[in-house]
């Protein structure tokens, strides 16, 4: 018996000494009671509730990757990335916990990195205790989404500007001619607009929509080939095939002077107070002052190929001229010599407009071999930035109240489009036009545009947003008549 006992305390001993001994206890009723506290292995599972994998994630990655990745939402301009914005944005809070409650159009965010290792083999730390009224909340909340990400849904950037895709009217204008080079549209500061059809130029009252014939140069074997009003809307200025520039006082329906000069047609003009500027196929701008017994009182030189566009800045000082020789220059009011040129486009540039918005910005055309928008700063004479249209620039207008500019295209897509400056983002697309969209010009309360095209259409379009604070709302077109009433420019009386 005793050596059976000896035997048996032996093997207690060696079985408590043993590696599995940690997970076992053996009570023996003759030896001594075993320690009361339990052993266990040294295997330990981690807790990675608290793990912060927003950060820890990145260090997965090599440093080119994480610069590529670690931007979550980029500047987005259109809506359907807008949309995906904001969908990135709820993903993130619901999966990431970035508590994101509001979200903006040039919004980014980036992953914060962190210094701590991906898995942690040690304890968790302490957590800080959510607010007890945020869990009751969460508790009964009937979404399934977080608190930050339904105010995220709730704080919605401001809903996209929604411009008519349909012109509101649309007038015949037979024999308008479907030539690049001409400028037969333009709107009186009188809400009247001028058209040049043919041999005649007609009138059209946008407030009560008569229309009158001003003149008719059949008799006389010309053709209207320009057409520009003065910046008090009294006169306007014809430019004709055959070189001559005819001024008329449309309040009185009155001839008033007959410019000469030129040996080509004229087809295009500016005015600057009593100052007008003609460019013609001629190669040459002449500056007519009406005050003086010889108009031409300066001729300026440089275009090598025929002057088709033709624009005065804001402020009365540079004069932007563009011509089929695909140059672009700039001329103040004194120099001889052009005092900027640009040689960049590869194309005729017709199309120019200065910025109202931004003093010496100035936006230009090329036609179809160029089919690019250029900006250009004329205080410093730098490019600034261009975007390739892909189609035939005709013309470019800039909107009075927002950073907006339109331009209407030729060959091949005979649309208008609405950019957004500076991103160069498209706001709309405008087609209804089967030609080129030859001509432009802008309605004096600055919110409507009418175009038109070799198809001998004139359309009426709603593009530019004026602010609702404007005291003068709907003075110019309150006696309009309903887009449905569309009526028709003829060559008859």
């Amino acid at each position: 018996v005793l050596q059976g006992f000896n035997m048996n305390t032996n093997y207690n001993k060696r079985l408590m000494n043993s590696p599995s001994s940690t997970l076992v206890r053996t009570e023996s009723p003759i030896s001594s009671p075993l320690p009361s506290k339990e052993k266990y292995s040294n295997r330990f599972i981690p807790d990675r509730s608290s793990a912060n994998w927003n950060g820890k994630f990145n260090l997965l990655q090599s440093k080119e990757s994480q610069n590529r990745n670690n931007t979550m939402f980029s500047d987005v301009s259109t809506q359907a990335g807008k949309e995906n914005q904001m969908y990135n944005n709820v993903i993130a809070n619901e999966v990431l916990g970035t508590r994101l409650e509001q979200t903006t159009s040039r919004e980014i965010h980036t992953l914060k990195e962190s210094s701590c290792n991906l898995f942690e083999y040690q304890s968790p730390a302490k957590r800080r205790l959510i607010d007890d009224t945020s869990k009751m909340v969460a508790s009964y909340a009937v979404s399934p989404l977080g608190n930050d990400s339904q105010n995220l849904l709730c704080s919605a950037t401001k809903p996209p500007r929604k411009i008519p895709k349909a012109p509101y009217k649309v007038l015949d204008a037979p024999d308008l001619q479907d030539d690049f080079y001409l400028n037969l549209v333009d709107w009186s500061p009188q809400n009247l607009l001028s058209v040049g059809l043919g041999t005649c130029v007609y009138l059209w009252s946008a407030n009560n929509g008569q229309v009158t014939k001003l003149c008719d140069f059949q008799s006389e074997g010309d053709s209207v080939t320009s057409v520009s009003w003065t910046e008090k809307g009294n006169h306007i200025a014809v430019g004709t095939q055959r070189g001559y520039i005819h001024i008329w006082d449309v309040t009185v329906s009155r001839l008033i002077a007959l410019l000469d000069g030129h040996t080509a047609r004229v087809g295009t003009l500016a005015w600057n107070n009593d100052l007008l500027y003609s460019g013609s196929r001629d190669k040459s701008i002449f500056q007519h002052d009406l005050r003086t017994p010889c108009s031409i009182t300066r001729k300026l030189r440089a275009h090598k190929q025929e002057v088709c566009g033709l624009k005065w800045s804001p402020d009365r000082q540079y004069l932007a001229s563009g011509g089929n020789d695909n140059k672009l220059f700039v001329w103040n009011l004194s120099a001889e010599a052009p005092i900027q040129t640009y040689a960049d486009h590869e194309a005729a540039v017709k199309a120019i407009a200065w910025s109202p918005h931004q003093h010496g910005l100035l936006a230009s055309g090329g036609g179809t071999a160029d089919r690019c928008i250029r900006f250009r700063n004329v205080l410093t004479g730098q490019s600034i930035n261009y975007i390739d249209t892909g189609s035939q620039v005709c013309n470019l207008a800039w909107s009075k109240y927002t950073n907006e500019l339109v331009s209407t295209h030729g060959y091949s897509k005979n649309h208008i489009v609405i950019w957004k400056h500076p991103s160069l983002c498209k706001v709309a697309e405008l087609s209804g036009h089967t030609y080129r969209v030859l001509y432009l010009s802008v309605s004096p309360e600055g919110e409507s545009i009418v175009t038109g095209a070799g198809d001998e259409t004139l359309r009426f379009w709603n593009v530019f947003c004026k602010p609702k604070t404007s005291k003068d709302h709907s003075k110019y077109h309150k006696n309009v008549p309903h887009p449905n009433e569309d009526s028709e420019i003829t060559q008859t009386p």
